[in-house]
């Protein structure tokens, strides 16, 4: 056996051709909600997959309860657009602030595999510098961390999902364990326009199979990676630790919706959570309770789980919990050529650049963004244009255009604030809970930021030849609401993801950063937990 398969064999528990083991999920083992486990964990997505897994593998009896739907890609998945969207979470929530940031398709997933389900792939590592912006960068937060005690897991990880890329250069230098992709004409144009401005940019990192690895297959390029991958190519935590966790004995109990975490009142201790399944209310008992919804969810559980010991919400006796919310600034800037570029025919991201993700001091605004391909699919084309003004005819136009473009989109490092933030709203959801309110309202150097990207973008599209471009401001990704801090009045778990409040309570989502870099999450959530997950196993944190 490998190194991979012997601490994950999930890629070798699912069929050899695309489909779903269905054997294995009709022997995964169940408890009783009387049954006292020893972990019961509210979320299956790249945090809480992870950290079941690895702590099924312990010998641990885990839990994990999620929301939506146990998914089976050939049965339940479309290469569409429009036929996509039941994977979204698209619960009633309410947005606010003075730049209200729109929820749904691209930063809220919904089943089992979380997001990472219609997430592009994409899966680079965080900077060591993200772990101390607040005293090198005078921004930010410093995290109660530092890059180099991930740096173990982020390997892991990547050999499990696996990575493809070139040696990266930016960060911490490394390689990945699977060469990078054959570039599309998105990337190849990309690749022209850097060199020509004197950018250097990298083909990866994406957590898409180029090769067979166990029983997944290599890639088809058939551009869907936001739409799920039907061929298990690109991974999510559906094919790359849920089989593992549940031949180790863990359950996934799918389609139940956590409405409440209980705490007993006289030892300060969790002892499981309220869930509710098919219009029927139940409680599983645990030694222990992790929470793994994200940045909305998790922030809203706490604050409706009140108590005597906790009147404004659980772990919010220092009012941080939804605090310092942060989403990614995200232009997205296309550019049209004469030629043909099919830009849907590779995995979205599949070139991009972070030679701009630090401070640079001779700017005018700190920290910094990344710049990778992207490719919008028809529906997502027509809103980029309309967002031009373009409407009737013209609007027509443009989308009999679309071979003839690429696009390039940013990821910018916003700032964590502390009104950013998640309440609850006076509307209640389907199970009586308050919905979440979302206030957001960026500040002067997220605008700084927005600018510098668009201008570098629009730079290199003009040097691979562009003749006209056209860019939409968008958001990406949501981190924080739950972060980690050196102590309980910044923050609401500490480095090991151990709530500062309640002692066998834990969060392993996007709700713990403190800080989000220019680099998509997934692959920092799931280091994070397998990092906790090892404190547990090797007693170093005992709930």
């Amino acid at each position: 056996m490998t190194r991979v398969q012997d601490r994950n064999a999930s890629a070798w528990l699912l069929p050899p051709r695309p489909g779903t083991n269905h054997e294995l999920r009709d022997r995964m083992r169940t408890f009783a909600d009387a049954e006292e486990v020893d972990l019961v964990v509210v979320g299956c997505g790249a945090g809480g997959a992870t950290l079941t897994q690895r702590l099924a593998r312990a010998g641990w009896h885990v839990v994990a309860i999620d929301a939506g739907p146990f998914w089976d890609p050939q049965e339940d998945w479309v290469s569409d657009e429009a036929g996509s969207h039941h994977l979204y979470w698209t619960e009633p929530r309410v947005i606010g602030g003075d730049d209200p940031v729109p929820l749904g398709s691209n930063n809220s997933g919904r089943g089992v595999g979380g997001s990472m389900v219609h997430y592009a792939g994409y899966t680079p590592r965080f900077h060591p510098s993200d772990f101390t912006t607040a005293s090198v960068d005078g921004v930010g937060a410093d995290w109660p961390l530092r890059y180099e005690e991930l740096r173990p897991y982020y390997a892991d990880i990547e050999a499990e999902l696996p990575v493809a890329g070139e040696h990266w250069p930016w960060g911490d230098p490394h390689g990945y364990p699977h060469r990078p992709h054959p570039v599309s004409g998105n990337g190849e144009l990309f690749l022209r326009g850097a060199e020509a401005c004197g950018i250097t940019a990298k083909v990866g990192p994406v957590a898409i199979a180029n090769g067979r690895f166990g029983h997944r297959p290599h890639c088809i390029y058939r551009g869907f990676c936001l739409q799920g991958c039907k061929v298990d190519a690109k991974a999510s935590p559906l094919i790359t630790h849920v089989p593992d966790a549940i031949d180790r004995g863990a359950e996934i109990r799918a389609e139940s919706m956590v409405t409440r975490v209980e705490v007993d009142d006289r030892t300060g201790r969790a002892t499981g959570v309220h869930y509710v399944r098919h219009g029927r209310a139940g409680f599983q008992r645990a030694r222990a309770v992790a929470v793994a919804g994200y940045s909305i969810e998790t922030p809203r559980l706490l604050l409706v789980s009140t108590s005597r010991r906790f009147p404004d919400g659980l772990c919010n006796d220092h009012d941080q919990v939804g605090r310092y919310l942060m989403v990614q600034g995200a232009p997205q800037t296309a550019g049209r050529f004469d030629q043909e570029v099919r830009m849907w025919k590779a995995p979205p991201p599949e070139v991009s650049t972070e030679q701009f993700y630090e401070t640079d001091p001779s700017k005018d605004y700190a920290r910094g963004f990344s710049i990778q391909t992207v490719s919008p699919l028809p529906i997502t084309w027509a809103e980029h244009m309309s967002a031009q003004g373009h409407w009737g005819e013209t609007l027509r136009a443009y989308m009999s255009d679309y071979v003839h473009w690429a696009c390039l989109g940013a990821l910018c490092e916003f700032l964590p604030r502390p009104e950013n933030r998640v309440t609850l709203a006076d509307e209640t959801d389907g199970n009586g809970m308050p919905v979440a309110h979302f206030a957001y309202s960026q500040c002067d150097n997220d605008r700084k930021l927005l600018d510098a990207a668009q201008s570098v973008m629009e730079e290199i599209l003009a040097g691979a030849g562009a003749d006209e471009t056209a860019t939409i401001r968008r958001y990406a990704h949501l981190v924080g609401g739950a972060r980690m801090a050196a102590d309980a009045e910044h923050g609401v778990v500490d480095g090991d993801c151990r709530t500062f409040a309640v002692p066998n309570l834990f969060v392993t989502d996007g709700s713990v950063l403190p800080t989000q870099g220019s680099a998509n999450p997934a692959l920092t959530i799931m280091a994070l937990a397998a990092r906790t997950a090892d404190r547990l196993t090797s007693g170093a944190v005992v709930p």
